[in-house]
């Protein structure tokens, strides 16, 4: 008799889920009150605490049956999209979900650059596969990964990345990762945004690592730079340094892509903490390069991080010989266009763009209002190496990280007004012990009108 029971147990609890009255979610989309567009990295929490994110296409699929058809309370964290605070200081939405039902949120965008969304790890457009939508996306297997660089090599953009999380193990890969698109991957520039790279793969079919120097501890890449040698063939280089506990480097050097073996294979060691007087590693071609001809007509090749700190003939040869490398005295303090205290950038890149007629810089300020590195400037000069000028807040990240960023001339065209640059998103440095699902630890993508910030 016992066993008839089990039996019947079982069969009811297959069947079970065929007679529940599971409710189908609620979507809940997040738009830009200025101008429409869906807003990744929104969060909305309950007074329960229940916590929900937006996706890259700005929706939620709010699922929790005990606050369907329940008029609730929703908090919003959007890092510089926001609602009014009410009299008692809280900043949210009451909403009454229902199932199937849908839901709109409107947020204001209070800093001019727009988030355009995610674009590394996994789960980019999970609320709207949760809600059927969406559902040809299929995820690449990269769950986090920590400071891009990237440079146009051979008719492409060859892209690298240090620290990289995956699914099978917290310890990913610690040598860089790398993998190329085209030169422009995005066919649009606003949400939702759909960003594919053609990833080195390792026989288990997840990124491998790409620079396995010599030595104990995690490779670091930086200073990407495409340069012809004498006969005119591109080299693909970098800098590395090699990191013990906690973080520091014990060892620099430079290498170079080996396109046979699809590694970077060392060229040569610059500076050893042991065997050398100096406690810390020279100036190498670090951080983002840039291409510069002067106006005598030498082509140089700048690398700082973010302005310009060492040059050096933009070849091969150039680059391979730290003799003719040139150290540069760059200001490194930017005064604010509204005037006030003077801003010390923490990282960041510089590019000429065509549309200002001028160098730009995008960089996170070191010491910022609402985090330490989460705050994100705009700054203008007539050369790259400065002075720099007109600064302009346009991103922040409320007790956040959003450091290293990249800006992506190659993404836009010649003269165009839109500016596209990213960074780490990440809790790493900051105050926050409460890690953004799904976007910590990843690449967050924006785009900056400058037509537009010339009205700020």
């Amino acid at each position: 008799m016992r066993a008839i029971w089990y039996s019947i147990l079982f069969v009811l609890c297959i069947c079970l889920p065929k007679w529940s009255n599971a409710a189908d979610p609620c979507c809940i989309k997040i738009i830009d009150s200025k101008n429409g567009w869906p807003v990744p990295m929104v969060e909305l929490r309950t007074t329960h605490n229940l916590r929900f994110v937006s996706d890259n296409a700005g929706l939620i699929a709010m699922d929790a049956p005990e606050l369907m058809g329940v008029p609730t309370w929703f908090h919003v964290r959007g890092h510089g999209y926001e609602l009014p605070r009410d009299k008692f200081g809280y900043a949210g939405v009451r909403l009454t979900p229902q199932p199937g039902g849908n839901l709109t949120v409107r947020v204001n965008r209070r800093l001019p650059a727009m988030r355009l969304g995610r674009i590394t790890g996994v789960g980019m457009f999970a609320e709207s596969q949760k809600l059927g939508l969406k559902t040809e996306w299929k995820d690449q297997p990269v769950f986090g990964c920590d400071s891009v660089q990237n440079v146009v090599h051979n008719g492409k953009l060859f892209w690298g990345w240090g620290d990289t999380n995956l699914s099978h193990y917290p310890l990913g890969r610690f040598h860089m990762i790398g993998a190329t698109t085209p030169v422009n991957p995005l066919s649009a520039l606003q949400p939702p945004i759909r960003l594919r790279y053609d990833y080195f793969l390792g026989d288990d079919a997840r990124p491998r690592n790409l620079a396995k120097m010599p030595g104990k501890g995690p490779t670091w890449l930086d200073g990407y730079a495409s340069l012809p040698d004498r006969s005119g063939h591109h080299h693909l280089v970098a800098s590395y340094v090699k990191i013990e506990p906690p973080l520091a480097a014990y060892e620099a050097g430079l290498c170079v892509w080996q396109e046979e073996s699809q590694q970077f294979k060392q060229h040569r060691v610059l500076w050893s903490k042991t065997s050398s007087d100096a406690p810390v590693p020279p100036t190498r071609p670090y951080g983002h390069s840039i291409q510069w001809t002067d106006e005598s007509g030498v082509e140089w090749v700048l690398f700082g991080d973010p302005f310009p700190k060492l040059r050096c003939r933009a070849t091969f040869e150039g680059w391979s010989n730290p003799k003719t490398w040139e150290i540069l005295d760059t200001p490194q303090n930017v005064k604010p266009r509204s005037g006030g205290k003077a801003i010390t950038p923490h990282r960041g890149a510089i590019a000429w763009n065509a549309y200002q007629n001028r160098w730009i810089a995008i960089f996170t300020q070191n010491g910022g209002e609402s985090s330490l590195i989460g705050e994100i400037w705009y700054a203008e000069s007539d050369s790259p190496l400065g002075p720099w000028e007109q600064a302009v807040h346009v991103v922040t990240h409320d007790q956040y990280s959003f450091y290293n960023p990249q800006v992506h001339p190659s993404f836009t065209p010649g003269e165009s007004s839109q500016l596209i640059f990213e960074a780490t998103y990440t809790r790493t440095f900051s105050k926050s012990q409460d890690p953004t699902p799904r976007y910590d630890y990843n690449q967050v993508l924006y785009r900056l009108d400058l037509d537009q910030l010339e009205k700020q």
